[in-house]
């Protein structure tokens, strides 16, 4: 086997595998070298020989005899699943795949919430049973959005909200750098933002400081028509709190695309409320998944060859 320039490691996104994403990358950049690994040992081999590695986690023996290494370029926004100081140990760059879910993810944030704002659950409900019956509806417009992570999925879902005429409010660790909301929050000020919230958009990753973020006293600052959305991590809402509050009709309802646990097991009290919509972590599906990664390697390629470091979405 020759040395490829480019190892796509085995992997299936979305129903979407290695060999998609290895012809989106060949359209992207039809003059590198780009080889797929169908076996355990083919993978081993690719990584042994190749300068860049692209997948969804790559193990920490492998980085380590990986001698010819430069980059691992990650398929996924999150790497908290990645050996990152194995990485960073063997002088290897690693980036992630931030940015690729803003529009899908975005689109999905929007559907819950005009769902819930049209009554389309209780529309679904009546339709299977045939009931004929009116019921009241809200409007979004004049409505107050909160979005918790200003970063590219928080940024697509506030440019999508422009047209409402909803007042936006963000959370983020670094209030001071702004961003497209009408006002910005830290979280030391989030029960600040949450008093005024009709919609609750989590797009933060999970870390120490906001596992457990929202939680029986959030929920308690929320007012009682407040909706809640969460395309985040589970872990960034408290699910004992979150199923108390939604017994106690303290908050309106939620649509979670994550929880915690996941999967969600089918006993679950999460389950059996009319008022809460669960999806099996599927908002950032998107047929154009492997096409927006293949542009940010793409990128990174050419800078690569001109001897840059400096690689966009760099984490470590």
């Amino acid at each position: 086997m020759s040395t490829p320039q480019i190892a796509v490691l085995r992997q299936k996104i979305h129903g979407l595998s290695a060999d998609d994403y290895a012809a989106a990358l060949r359209d992207a950049l039809p003059d590198a070298e780009i080889a797929v690994a169908a076996t355990p040992r083919e993978e081993r081999e690719l990584v042994g020989s190749a300068p860049i590695v692209t997948g969804y986690d790559l193990d920490a023996e492998l980085i380590e005899t990986a001698d010819d290494l430069d980059l691992f370029a990650g398929v996924y926004a999150g790497v908290d699943h990645l050996p990152l100081e194995t990485f960073e140990e063997n002088d290897v760059a690693v980036t992630n795949a931030s940015g690729v879910h803003g529009p899908n993810i975005a689109e999905y944030v929007i559907g819950a919430i005009l769902s819930h704002v049209r009554g389309f659950p209780r529309a679904r409900r009546q339709q299977d049973n045939r009931v004929w019956q009116s019921y009241p509806a809200r409007e979004l417009q004049g409505s107050t959005v909160t979005v918790v992570g200003l970063g590219a999925i928080g940024s697509a879902v506030i440019d999508r909200l422009d047209p409402f005429g909803v007042e936006t409010l963000g959370v983020r660790y670094t209030p001071e750098k702004g961003g497209p909301t009408d006002e910005v929050f830290g979280f030391d000020e989030i029960h600040t933002a949450l008093a005024r919230t009709d919609y609750l958009v989590l797009a933060c990753p999970l870390t120490d400081a906001t596992r457990g973020l929202i939680d029986s006293d959030a929920l308690l600052t929320l007012p009682t028509e407040a909706f809640l959305v969460n395309i985040a991590r589970g872990g960034v809402v408290d699910t004992d709190d979150l199923v108390s509050a939604l017994q106690a009709n303290r908050i309106a309802g939620a649509a979670l695309d994550v929880t915690d646990p996941e999967p969600l097991p089918a006993d679950h009290p999460l389950w059996g409320f009319d008022t809460v919509s669960i999806t099996p972590h599927n908002a950032g599906h998107t047929p154009r998944y492997y096409e927006r990664t293949a542009e940010i390697l793409a990128d990174n390629v050419e800078r690569y060859r001109n001897g840059e470091t400096d690689f966009e979405n760099r984490v470590v």
